[in-house]
């Protein structure tokens, strides 16, 4: 369990620039350009009205959303290129022969750089997205503070705002590393076998899977296959209709009064677990540990490793 330990923590060392250092920077450059927007005029704080209380709270809401929103495709293609770089890493380094002279099997060094993209790697990029929240926090409390309506009851319903958000934005995070998990698999395990070419492979081998269903079995043309339509099923991440609900509400609101209730974040967290496909979950899953398995083989048998 120490080795196996100690192997993540190698993958949190070697790949901290991307998931941690690079975020950090791109936050507080954020946060500078924000603060400079209010410093320079170029967002209007003063309101009136209904406006004075609801606008604050509604810009928090959905700026927090947004920037979670912003976090998770960053994530996304992140965790692509290190399923694409980190499990053909070994090979670049030389340190093929060392980790084979350690008791540790290749299937377990596999393993471990599958479980570091599922836990501690998107981990430090969801801190950076819970702290983006907290300075968004600052920023909308600094605003209510000018509008003269900051007080303990709008610094509550601030908190209320984040805990919700934050609430939803890690059942989403847990969800897509759920769904996407055997796509990244995949693309670990084409990695181990020929490095780093399998970031164009992997983006292009739907296509050519589709392509032949459609030379053999017949169609209108590559796209509209059978692969064709359950990869666009299996690449559209799962959303929460109460979610999709809010936003249509919130878009819809009243300019003056601003009738929305808040977000529920265990409504839409419960929305979005009860509307799963588990069923596919569990074959990724099973796909997933087949495919890491399959290509710690290939590693453990060919000769030029």
């Amino acid at each position: 369990m120490k080795a196996f330990t100690a192997l993540v923590h190698r993958e949190f060392i070697e790949h901290r620039g991307a998931f941690l250092t690079g975020p950090l920077i791109m936050l507080g450059i954020l946060f500078g350009i924000t603060i400079l927007a209010f410093t320079v005029g170029r967002v209007d704080v003063h309101m009136s009205g209904a406006l004075l209380t609801i606008v604050p709270l509604i810009i928090y809401e959905i700026g927090f959303f947004g920037l979670g929103f912003a976090w998770s495709l960053y994530l996304g293609v992140t965790l692509f290129f290190y399923c694409a770089d980190g499990f053909s890493a070994d090979k670049r380094n030389n340190s093929m022969l060392f980790w084979k002279s350690m008791p540790v099997t290749d299937f377990k060094v596999l393993l471990s750089k599958m479980t570091a993209a599922l836990t501690i790697l998107p981990g430090m990029v969801f801190a950076i997205a819970l702290l983006s929240g907290v300075l968004l926090f600052g920023v909308a409390f600094v605003v209510m503070s000018i509008n003269g309506t900051a007080s303990v009851g709008a610094l509550g319903a601030i908190v209320g705002i984040y805990g919700n958000v934050a609430l939803t934005l890690f059942t989403a995070l847990i969800v897509a590393l759920l769904w996407y998990l055997p796509i990244m698999a995949l693309v670990g395990a084409i990695a181990a076998a020929i490095g780093r070419w399998a970031i164009p492979i992997a983006l292009l081998l739907p296509t050519l899977v589709s392509t032949l269903e459609w030379v053999t079995l017949g169609g209108l043309h590559p796209f509209a296959t059978n692969t064709w339509d359950f990869l666009q099923y299996r690449l559209a991440l799962p959303t929460t209709a109460y979610a999709d609900n809010w936003f249509v509400n919130v878009e819809q609101a009243d300019s003056i009064g601003f009738d929305i209730a808040r977000f529920d974040g265990v409504a839409a967290a419960s929305d979005l677990f009860a509307n799963l496909d588990w069923t596919q979950i569990g074959i990724g899953i099973v796909f997933a540990v087949a495919v890491i398995y399959i290509a710690s083989e290939y590693r453990r048998r060919v000769n030029d490793n």
